[in-house]
């Protein structure tokens, strides 16, 4: 059926690709339709509970008749104190929670809000590829240009700061480590040159750390640890993976005052805060420290062994990750990804994400999620090597 002219969608809509997930939710749907029993180790949904505590804090406060009314519209003081005190805890990084924190609804919500503070129409975004697909879509949403830069095997997946070239509408830097979806980390000294690349270039360093606390060696560290980095930086965190929080919607943005404050001023004109009571539990959840970050990255590490040694049975190539519950692999040779991911679904039962869904430099390869336990994993793996 033709469209009404008056239904037509905006340009920038038009420009955005089908949301990535969105198109594997209606493979699923297909699939499942016709009877097949999957195993989907594709969108990163932790299938781990939400400890305990953090649960009874948000029963406790729910049932609080001061909850029920608007939240404010930064955040509870006493969530950005929190926050602030756990980057002092695991950063070393102090931080002014009145006006260096702001509470997000997700760490989406807050990335995808920030080009529309601080674009101008045609400005320019330095975007990853492969990278979360947020970062190019926000950009379109809010008139920019995402200028995509590639992050290659052979330098470990970080971007050659060297050679990259911002147009000089660019604005902002999107920075993701540990990475989606690659697993790869970064140290304190590409986070040193990022921070001068920004610098240099007067661009602000949007710094995802969503994955922070999913490592599985050292402890990665944070681009505001570095002499200047406030000036330019802004970091995004996550409540959701770090403690299995993914419905909940709540995370936190910390950095530069002003660019606090334009996230502030966008989000005052469209949201109205996260609710209070999920507010409390976060609480709880950041004062925790390492109580239940370190079973879950044990649960995780436990099974990325299981996939690892499986896939590598059935001769598929990948880099064993530091971090993040993804593994990275290369399709088999003569494929594309998203012919492989078909084959996958079609004739295993797996659901992984093609790796052309990040960008085309994620061609060639696939993501596996560690998001189911080990007994699924085992199958899926055994199903991927009898094809």
């Amino acid at each position: 059926m033709t469209p009404s002219p008056r239904h037509r969608l905006s340009e920038r809509l038009d420009r955005l690709p089908p949301y990535l997930f969105a198109e594997i939710d209606r493979k699923k749907k297909e699939a499942r339709a016709r009877g097949v029993d999957l195993i989907d180790l594709s969108i990163g949904d932790p299938d781990l509970p939400t400890p305990g505590p953090i649960v009874e804090s948000l029963r406790r406060a729910a049932g609080d008749p001061a909850n029920h009314q608007y939240p404010s519209y930064e955040g509870l003081p006493a969530f950005r104190r929190a926050a602030a005190d756990f980057y002092q805890w695991r950063f070393g990084v102090e931080l002014d929670p009145e006006n260096e924190v702001l509470t997000l609804i997700g760490s989406k919500e807050g990335i995808a809000h920030l080009p529309l503070a601080f674009l101008d129409p045609g400005s320019r975004v330095l975007v990853p590829d492969p990278g979360y697909p947020v970062y190019g879509a926000a950009t379109i949403l809010a008139g920019g240009e995402p200028q995509t830069f590639p992050l290659r095997a052979e330098q470990d997946f970080l971007p050659d700061l060297k050679k990259l070239k911002p147009r000089k509408e660019a604005r902002i830097l999107f920075l993701n480590y540990p990475n989606n979806p690659t697993g790869a980390v970064c140290d304190q000294k590409f986070l040193k040159q990022a921070v001068e690349f920004c610098r240099a270039h007067h661009l602000i360093l949007a710094y995802d750390a969503a994955y922070s606390e999913i490592y599985f060696d050292s402890p990665p560290g944070s681009a505001l640890q570095l002499p200047g980095a406030r000036e330019v930086t802004i970091e995004f965190h996550s409540l959701s993976k770090t403690f299995n929080m993914t419905g909940w919607r709540i995370g936190f943005a910390a950095g530069n005052p002003e660019l606090i404050a334009g996230l502030r001023k966008v989000k005052t004109n469209i949201d109205s805060g996260t609710f209070q009571a999920v507010q409390e539990a976060g609480i709880t959840a950041l004062n925790s420290r390492q109580e239940f970050t370190g079973e879950i990255r044990r649960i995780y590490r436990e099974r990325l062994d299981i996939l690892a040694q499986a896939l590598k049975q059935a001769g598929l190539e990948f880099e064993v990750p530091a971090a993040t519950f993804y593994l990275w692999a290369r399709v088999p040779s003569g494929r594309d990804s998203a012919a492989y991911a078909t084959l996958l679904l079609e004739q295993a039962g797996v659901v992984a994400t093609p790796g052309v869904g990040f960008g085309p430099a994620g061609e060639g390869y696939i993501r596996f999620a560690l998001t189911k336990d080990k007994a699924r994993i085992t199958e899926a793996a055994q199903r991927i090597a009898s094809l």
